[in-house]
């Protein structure tokens, strides 16, 4: 027996100090780590693979991997399952072979693909779904498809999912239990705002290299490639907005653009910090080995890691949102005049940080009130942007639906009109 198995045997087979939860069956516990759970990690980036390594070394037998990217030489100085020679190659399926032949008898599939190519059916078939995502839309697809699939007459269909997430020196981990606890979608307005740059700023007097970067993106991809949304995991795309973009900043002597930060600055990304995906992948990994295994309590349901502090951490229960769009049972309300337009509606739904719906398409119970897309639609339904909500029949109390391509789900808006 190996010295990890060894180690993890040792930790099963003793008295815990919450052991007041039940009896517990270190053989029965070693039985299902090993040869009968699932588990789904999603994002073989910097904290999937932390994730997957942590899986495999506390005695996790079958794991499924999943990612749609491939590697980049940018990558290598905080991704340890990949080395130079894999430039170009799929995260997913990279990352299952360097651990598979580091740690015998671990089974690991890979997907090369997007998380929304999957079917409720794919997910279903996992005991667990451990998150190391760098997007805030993969995220709330992710957790909006689980909460969904839950079906209160089969209890195998809530799937615990553990969410990890890294800032630079801050981080998070925590642990959602689809329609039991609060959601990723309920703590949406948590998250930090997206810089912005002003236009005035990048179009006429750049003194950044990010002005460089936004202005080849907002303003030029729109000009030379009309029609063709900018798709920021197309490395294609990448690489038009970053060669825009050097050429744009050597006009004003302006250094510093690179494939890292063109990505960073068009996803939004924040640079990450190796030992800070380090601390984060050992809580995800110790909140996933606590359900499956039973030995303690897990984390109840939140936890916040400040590295810029120092080794600081901070636990506590987030409370659902009654009104959460994914797991609320009450439309969500919202303050406006008569006399607004549906224009700043629409405004308000990007804007709002517990919605941020980037395309939203509104509709009431009279029908359709505009589309962001087909293009066809949109046109169509346009005009109705400079009418007030009165002149579109809306009264007070009144419900819209509100949805946007990025969601498996329609977010219920009631009007509090004044």
């Amino acid at each position: 027996m190996s010295l990890q198995r060894r180690s993890v045997d040792t930790l099963l087979s003793r008295a815990c100090a919450h052991s007041a939860l039940g009896p517990h069956d270190p053989a029965t516990s070693r039985t299902f780590l090993r040869e009968k759970c699932r588990v789904l990690v999603v994002g073989a980036g910097g904290l999937g693979c932390e994730i997957l390594a942590n899986l495999a070394m506390m005695g996790f037998g079958h794991m499924d991997v999943i990612d749609m990217d491939t590697i980049d030489v940018s990558n290598l100085n905080r991704q340890f399952l990949f080395r130079e020679s894999d430039i170009g190659q799929p995260k997913s399926t990279t990352a299952a072979a360097f651990v598979q032949k580091r740690v015998p008898g671990v089974h690991i599939t890979p997907h090369v693909c997007r998380i929304q190519d999957k079917d409720e059916a794919f997910y279903m078939q996992f005991h667990l779904i451990v998150c190391g995502l760098d997007s805030v839309e993969a995220r709330r697809w992710i957790n909006a498809t689980l909460v969904n699939m839950v079906d209160e007459s089969r209890p195998e269909s809530l799937k615990p999912l553990i969410d990890g997430g890294t800032e630079g020196l801050k981080g998070q981990a925590r642990v959602i239990l689809p329609t039991i606890t609060s959601c990723y979608e309920c703590s949406l307005d948590m998250l930090p705002k997206r810089t912005v740059y002003p236009v005035c700023t990048i179009a006429n007097t750049p003194r950044l290299p990010e002005h460089c970067i936004e202005w080849a993106s907002v303003l030029e991809w729109p000009r030379v490639r009309p029609g063709q949304k900018l798709d920021t995991d197309d490395p294609e795309h990448i690489q038009w907005v970053m060669d825009t973009a050097l050429a744009r900043a050597q006009g004003f002597h302006i250094d510093g653009i690179n494939w890292s930060l063109t990505q960073g600055v068009i996803k939004n990304i924040i640079p990450a910090v190796a030992s800070t995906n380090a601390i984060i992948a050992a809580a995800c990994t110790q909140e996933a080995f606590k359900i499956a295994t039973s030995t303690a309590p897990y984390l109840n349901n939140y936890m916040m890691y400040a590295g810029n502090e120092g080794m600081y951490t901070y636990t506590f229960d987030y409370a659902r949102r009654p009104d959460c769009p994914v797991c609320g049972s009450i439309s969500r309300a919202l303050a406006m005049r008569s006399a607004d337009t549906l224009e700043s509606l629409v405004d308000l739904l990007r804007e709002l940080p517990d919605i941020q719906c980037k395309r939203p398409t509104v509709s009431s119970d009279q029908g359709p009130l505009y589309y962001t897309a087909p293009p066809a639609l949109e046109e169509a339904t346009r005009a109705n942007l400079e009418l007030t909500l009165a002149q579109l029949g809306l009264h007070d109390k009144d419900v819209l639906s509100v949805t946007d391509p990025q969601w498996p789900f329609a977010l219920q808006i009631e009007l509090a009109l004044s």
